[in-house]
């Protein structure tokens, strides 16, 4: 039985943010498919979106027709400023949280967990703009400023942009182990060295 991998799009999503964890986790669910996990995208309505630098992202299933999913991803952007204070999509993040076993965000998709509740004790983080909102949203939450993810349990959130792909390798390790998620990052020739 396929396990299922969603990430979310909407429009005002930051590009990075959705397609990095992509790149990491389609080429570790088409190279490797006996690991037996498939990654899609979704929005609400199933129909393209227009990200935060003009890219139109497609999607493939619609929040109607999705699957169960076993990790749903949770992109930033500037569109999560509206989702924050959406009720419906709120119930829609509640709703995940209680059939999906790992919740995960990237960025500022953390101040939409804050916001349905599923950071509440919880330490987390998020992109660096986005830290002292994080902390306004839900004084519970533990914010740790210095980490490019946090792993809690069922919860996992992840700094700004390209810290999305780092923790979908982290993904990628806890689902299917080291040597796996090794592999992937050298299929996508991942190793950062910034020149600036």
């Amino acid at each position: 039985m396929t396990r299922n991998i969603g990430i979310l799009l909407f429009d005002d999503v930051e590009e990075l943010d959705a397609v990095g964890p992509w790149e990491v986790l389609a080429y570790w669910t088409l190279t490797f498919p006996e690991d037996g996990y498939a990654v899609s995208m979704l929005s609400r309505d199933g129909k393209p979106v227009l990200a935060s630098k003009g890219l139109t992202l497609g999607a493939h299933p619609s929040f109607a027709d999705a699957p169960d999913y076993d990790v749903v991803l949770h992109p930033g952007g500037n569109g999560t400023r509206t989702l924050m204070r959406d009720p419906e999509h709120l119930d829609w993040v509640r709703a995940q949280n209680a059939k999906t076993p790992l919740m995960t965000s990237v960025c500022s998709g953390a101040l939409v967990y804050a916001a349905a509740g599923l950071l509440r004790n919880r330490p987390a983080t998020t992109y660096w703009g986005a830290l002292g909102l994080l902390a306004e949203l839900d004084p519970t939450i533990t914010v740790r400023e210095q980490d490019r993810y946090v792993d809690d349990g069922d919860v996992i959130t992840s700094a700004g942009v390209s810290a999305g792909i780092d923790m979908a390798l982290h993904l990628v390790r806890r689902l299917a182990g080291l040597e796996r998620a090794r592999a992937v990052r050298r299929g996508i020739q991942y190793d950062p060295e910034p020149p600036v």
